[in-house]
């Protein structure tokens, strides 16, 4: 990094304008970060390309009907049979619906009776508001089950339908900034505890990091306002976890290094100075690298995948800088007393030549080619856990860790329902081939449950699937009645509806892995290509980070089926894994393999690897552990998805740094020494001999005894 920016953000009075310039920020933006929870669109139908047929149908669906509305579904139940008075009852409720119900989207349905005579199921539509509705499906629901409970005298009720769904969604998302903040700054700070042994230090890299995490989120809220941007509950806990994360291992390496500098400089502003020249440039491109990886899902076609890229790539942009500008100033300004107890002191020894990671690169050093083969080859075994990744779209039933209302809600109407008319799906065709349309459905066993409306030219067939809405056998049946539909000449058919959309989403997903993963592959490889000057290494690095990521799908895959027991994992669970894992696991690839490089100009490839080894495999373990945990945290929200994203990425994040950059990358440049830098200058620098580099090591292991 320039010496004359690392100057200017810790000089003696410039450090004190570097301070006041991020409180007058905060003070401006806090307010604006506090909107951006509020502005979350969670509409499934929002997540889809304008392209997607179910998209379509939504925009010409208020020609026919209220297109915001969607049943709320309560079931009365009873084992042995309802009872005259459980009939009564949920006749009498009806009427209560009417009154004490707002914004009713059309009329109240049933109670429509199970053949076997145990079950009543209820509809009471509702007239969702595309923005704010979503947030209060869960007082409403609440309102609808207090009625139903109300005198219920031992029979079951249950509140389920896409308003139950949608209110349990929403009930797991609620809090989930205050759930997701707090949690994360908890291991964090657990984390920095362990590692600085400072009941101080800590501080700094978590405050800056709240700092950067309010400033992205008041951006990304002017985004939303003014430009459209879609950020839904996915994208906005993912950000808070990344910035966090992100920032703090941004800070871990810029406080290692600093005090490493601390040792060689009895200044503490010069050794700022030298500890950002030094260490600015991996941390830049590391970010830089995360902020390109993120924007690469502006390639998506799915809004929400899409969305997902700008606000990760601004969240990344504000931790780069807060760990750049605002924690040197804060370093700087506080003094080297901030480290207490174990003050760095002007030329006390630095610990890192004799610790943990001097041994292991004692212990690859004479066999780094078993090494890395019996690594690589353990990493490989765990891919082998691919062949049990179900990568489908979970069912309402599947899509929650727990049991929530709306599920039992949805296995008792599985049990006693043929089909599903709560959750319609929705045909349009023209007028004139509506009866053709309508005799094809039919002779199929799809037919319409009501006459078509018509409005012009155009008119809209109403069907329905059996079992849940949201399950790979619904898919196949809209499968169906898309293929029927648009075989009626001159119909100009298009189908939609929940299931359709959901069908649509899992669609748009598979083809965005297809784009995306190159894409992303591609740009990383370019920028380690820069950054290092040489061909052979950075292609080598994306191989050890794909190998990586199938080691960390493929195990992921083994727990989340015999361990969790989850009937699946989200479709866009291996993107979202792949993107996070390259984007993220190249940062600990930069800030290795630039030490290894920068060490490797004075003493050779070979000599290098061990000393980068050494200085960064402690606070590349740490950074691995911060962001692992950080997105573990993801884990406590009661989402089947997010559970899996979570814990798949904290997995990979720790494979990548405790096995993958401290043992099979720096095993790879031992056996290989200098030509790992083909085709750059470096290839030609002459290595350490054996002789050199044993007794290098052997002088490293007198200093340790």
């Amino acid at each position: 990094m320039d010496r004359r920016f690392a100057a200017l953000v810790c000089g003696r009075r410039s450090k004190y304008a570097v301070l006041v310039i991020w409180v007058v920020a905060l003070i401006a933006l806090g307010p604006l970060a506090g909107k951006l929870s509020g502005a979350q669109d969670n509409q499934t139908s929002s997540w889809l390309p304008a392209s997607a047929e179910s998209t379509k149908v939504y925009d010409e669906l208020g020609t026919f009907v209220d297109r915001n509305s969607m049943p709320a579904i309560v079931v009365y139940h009873r084992d042995n049979g309802l009872t005259a008075a459980d009939r009564a009852k949920a006749k009498a409720d009806v009427a209560t619906y009417k009154k004490q119900t707002p914004h009713l989207g059309g009329p109240i349905m049933g109670p429509i009776p199970s053949k076997d005579g145990t079950t009543l199921q209820t509809l009471v539509p509702l007239h969702v508001d595309p923005k704010s509705g979503w947030n209060d499906l869960p007082t409403t629901a609440k309102k609808i089950r207090a009625t139903a409970t109300d005198g219920a005298n031992g029979m079951s009720v249950h509140l389920g339908g896409p308003v139950g769904f949608g209110a349990d969604q929403a009930d797991a998302f609620a809090g989930i900034d205050g759930t997701l903040l707090f949690g994360t700054l908890g291991v964090v700070i657990l984390i920095l505890l362990l590692t600085y042994r400072s009941p101080v230090l800590w501080v700094l890299p978590i405050l800056s990091a709240g700092v950067a995490l309010t400033a992205a989120q008041a951006f990304i809220y002017l985004l939303v306002d003014h430009t459209g941007l879609t950020v839904n509950g996915q994208s906005y806990g993912i950000l808070t976890v990344l910035v966090i994360g992100a920032g703090t291992d941004y800070a871990l390496l810029l406080v290692a290094r600093y005090r490493e500098e601390l040792r060689r400089h009895e200044d503490r502003h010069e050794a700022m100075a030298f500890a950002l020249h030094r260490s600015g440039p991996a941390i830049f491109a590391s970010g830089s690298t995360v902020i390109l990886g993120m924007l690469c899902l502006l390639a998506a076609e799915m809004n929400s995948t899409k969305g997902l890229g700008p606000v990760a790539a601004l969240g990344v942009v504000f931790a780069l800088l807060a760990m750049l500008t605002l924690l040197p100033a804060l370093l700087v300004i506080l003094g080297r007393w901030v480290f207490w107890p174990r003050r760095p002191t002007y030329g006390s020894p630095e610990p890192t030549q004799s610790g943990l990671w001097a041994r292991v690169g004692g212990f690859i050093r004479p066999r780094p080619r078993a090494v890395w083969l019996v690594t690589g080859g353990l990493l490989l075994l765990c891919a082998l856990g691919l062949t049990q990744l179900n990568s489908h779209s979970l069912s309402s039933t599947e899509s929650f860790t727990g049991n929530p209302d709306s599920v039992t809600a949805t296995k008792v109407l599985q049990s006693h329902y043929r089909s599903n008319s709560s959750d319609p799906v929705y045909v349009l065709v023209d007028t004139s081939q509506s009866e053709q349309a309508t005799k094809q459905l039919s002779s199929a066993g799809f037919a319409p449950s009501a006459k078509p409306i018509i409005r012009g030219d155009r008119s809209l067939l109403q069907t329905s699937v059996s079992g849940d809405p949201y399950s790979s056998k619904a898919f196949d049946q809209v499968r169906e009645i898309r293929d029927i539909a648009h075989g009626v000449p001159g119909s100009h058919a298009m189908v939609g509806g929940t299931t359709a959309v959901t069908y649509d989403v899992q669609q748009a997903t598979d083809h965005d892995v297809g784009v995306i993963i190159p894409l992303t592959l591609i740009v990383v490889l370019v920028i380690l290509g820069v950054l290092l000057r040489a061909i052979f290494a950075p292609v080598l690095l994306i191989l050890t980070v794909i190998v990586s990521f199938a080691a960390a799908l493929g195990l992921s895959s083994l727990v989340f089926h015999y361990v969790f027991g989850f009937a699946g994992t989200d479709p866009s669970l291996p993107l979202f894994v792949f993107v996070f894992l390259v984007a993220l696991g190249i940062d600990y690839n930069i800030f290795l393999m630039t030490r290894v490089r920068e060490e490797a100009r004075q003493h050779g490839t070979r000599r290098g690897a061990l000393v980068g080894l050494s200085a960064t495999g402690g606070v590349i373990t740490s950074a691995g552990l911060v962001l692992a945990s950080t997105f573990a945290v993801l884990g406590t929200l009661p989402l089947v998805a997010f559970a899996e994203i979570g814990f798949a990425v904290a997995l990979g994040v720790l494979i990548d740094t405790i096995i993958v950059r401290a043992v099979l990358v720096t095993a790879l440049t031992l056996d290989i020494g200098p030509k790992i830098w083909w085709p750059g200058s470096l290839r030609n620098v002459p290595d350490a001999s054996e002789e050199k580099i044993a007794a290098d090591a052997a002088e490293d292991a007198a200093a340790r005894v």
